[in-house]
């Protein structure tokens, strides 16, 4: 059975943290699902992550619907929470379209969305139609261009206060859970500590009510990229450089494919076949 807003939810009432991770493809969600994922995030990460963009700005609402609709394939149990892409909410209209497509063609069961209180519109508009909300504080990727360079969001005590201010209104417009992106981990505690709903840090310390990171990250399959708030739980691309370099290798020397790997057919129906053939 899948997992339900509610489930989520009372797991920071039970003190449960709560364990979320993206995936982008059928393959992936199954194997994290197995893991007992309770959560998966279908981010527009897979701009930078998948479609070789630098930034998750070009991620289009085909491609969110696309990849949600893959995870919400292989996955069987996980809450699928899917990225509002850039520019897609910036009206009411626009949002209410956007969520409608990633949850009836997409499978999602919420949406994420980047912003504060300038998102409280939205953030209820969607809420009143039924569309659970996750909100998104602190370091906003959709808005890198603004922000100049990937940096940690929230160390003055304007700054901060600003921060909490956000994610007591997104709380109050109906959101289900919040994430918080490189935030000072003191000010993650204080967010979490105020809101009754699950805060889901990423580079936002210890304090948080759960954790999401990229896949790619934890599973050590880019070396040209490691974060400082991500931990290698696996070094994966040395092992499926040597796994497909020696592929190349079996076939160069014609060791693979075998009889092992290879299907018969009967002599007399292939003497027939050739019969006449040149």
């Amino acid at each position: 059975m899948r997992k339900t807003i509610t489930d989520i939810q009372q797991m920071k009432v039970r003190g449960e943290p709560i364990a979320m991770l993206t995936a982008y493809d059928a393959t992936i969600a199954a194997l994290f699902d197995a893991a007992g994922v309770p959560m998966l995030l279908v981010g527009d990460s897979l701009g930078d992550n998948v479609l070789g963009f630098s930034s998750t700005v070009p991620v289009t609402i085909e491609d969110m619907v696309r990849h949600t609709a893959a995870v919400a394939r292989g996955a069987q149990s996980a809450l699928i929470v899917a990225d509002m892409p850039f520019l897609t909410y910036a009206t009411l209209e626009m949002a209410v379209a956007a969520a409608r497509r990633l949850m009836q063609e997409g499978g999602a069961q919420a949406v994420k969305l980047e912003g504060g209180q300038a998102m409280v519109p939205i953030v209820r508009r969607l809420v009143e139609c039924g569309v659970p909300v996750m909100g998104h504080l602190g370091y906003t990727p959709q808005s890198v261009h603004l922000f100049g360079k990937v940096r940690v969001q929230g160390r003055s005590a304007a700054a901060a206060r600003r921060m909490i201010e956000d994610a007591l209104a997104l709380e109050a417009a109906g959101a289900f859970a919040l994430v918080l992106e490189l935030v000072p981990a003191q000010l993650a505690a204080a967010i979490t500590e105020r809101l009754r709903i699950p805060t889901i840090g990423i580079g936002a310390g210890p304090h948080c009510d759960g954790q999401v990171q990229v896949f790619t990250d934890i599973l050590g399959l880019r070396d040209d990229f490691k974060p400082r708030h991500t931990r290698r739980f696996a070094e994966l691309a040395p092992l499926i450089r040597s796994a497909v370099a020696a592929y190349v290798a079996a076939v160069g020397e014609r060791s693979f494919p075998t009889a092992e790997h290879s299907s018969r057919m009967d002599e007399a129906e292939l003497r027939e076949a050739l019969e006449g053939l040149s």
